[in-house]
């Protein structure tokens, strides 16, 4: 995608959404949700969050990138899990089946980064129950992959907890969450495949769950995304392991870094740094490099100059309550 037609789509990003036709409207982190009836309206925005804060500055097209990212994935995975999908008629949004979420995000790790490096190296050796041996490195692979689920929480932090810390918390008996477990490992080990396809490692990933009217549990939220996942590339993998550089990531890892960089990790007295522009620029690059790079397509954006106007014309035909 070319530099130029992001730097002109600066101004032109989806930032909220004000839909009420669509239904009952309630902002998440990075998405609008609209309800009505037994159905959700999901609009992706352009907002990105780091540790557990909205940023002030949007980055252009990243509503599109992960609407379509999670859209792919979740035709993908579809014969594993069922899910919440009934159709992306706009680049931005995905129109899903209302269900009732399990607050609880199961996390899947393969490798050790990101959070779970931070508390390994200040001396943590079990995480969420899942006990990890000693002498490990930064991006080291795990003997095998590890479930640490985290509380869903509607403000503030995410925290880990074990497994039966989240039975308590969401209420549901054993054998539901040992389903839901099974479900997070088998979704891993696809996205695995897939992503050792592109020349990828799915390092880690989140995913969320719910449960339908009719009692089913589906697969809701995102997969595989750069918002819920972190990505290696396989080739030079081992060589930078063992010289013990950075591994290169397709994810926002990076962001969270530079937030590091200039003083900010989401505590009380931290001030939120603003992203300039060549950030957000390199963020967008990132990722629609992501895009491409998993799926294995090219990433065509809609440059529409205002992306709300082109979501409610899109809508209107699909929806009456739009009308």
């Amino acid at each position: 995608m070319d530099r130029r037609q992001i730097k002109t789509h600066l101004n032109h990003t989806l930032h909220r959404t004000e839909l009420d036709a669509l239904g009952t409207r309630s902002h998440g982190k990075v998405r609008d949700t609209y309800r009505h009836d037994d159905r959700l309206i999901l609009v992706t925005s352009d907002r990105i969050s780091a540790f557990d804060h909205v940023l002030a500055q949007t980055i252009p097209f990243k509503g599109q990138v992960l609407n379509q990212t999670a859209a792919f994935f979740f035709e993908a995975t579809e014969d594993l899990v069922p899910n919440h999908v009934q159709s992306v008629p706009d680049p931005n949004v995905t129109v899903a089946q209302r269900c009732t979420p399990i607050p609880i995000e199961f996390v899947v790790r393969g490798y050790l980064a990101g959070h779970a490096w931070r508390e390994y190296k200040r001396g943590v050796r079990t995480l969420c129950g899942a006990s990890l041996p000693d002498g490990l490195h930064e991006g080291e692979k795990l003997p095998a992959p590890i479930l640490t689920p985290t509380t869903k929480a509607a403000e503030g932090h995410d925290q880990d907890v074990t497994p039966q810390a989240a039975i308590d918390h969401t209420g549901i008996d054993r054998s539901t969450y040992d389903q839901l477990a099974d479900h997070a490992h088998a979704l891993f080990r696809r996205g695995t495949e897939m992503a050792a396809e592109q020349g990828l490692l799915l390092v880690d990933t989140k995913y969320e769950f719910g449960r339908t009217p009719d009692g089913k549990l589906v697969l809701i939220d995102e997969v595989h995304t750069p918002d819920s996942s972190r990505y290696y590339y396989q080739d030079g993998y081992e060589e930078r392991l063992r010289q013990g550089r950075p591994q290169p990531q397709l994810s926002k890892e990076f962001v969270r870094e530079w937030l590091m960089d200039h003083g900010f990790q989401g505590r009380a007295n931290d001030t939120m740094p603003d992203l300039p522009e060549s950030l957000r620029v390199r963020v967008t690059e990132r990722y629609v490099e992501l895009y491409e790079t998993v799926t294995g397509r090219p990433f065509k954006p809609d440059t529409h100059p205002d992306p709300e106007e082109r979501i409610r014309e899109n809508l209107s035909a699909f929806a009456p309550a739009t009308k």
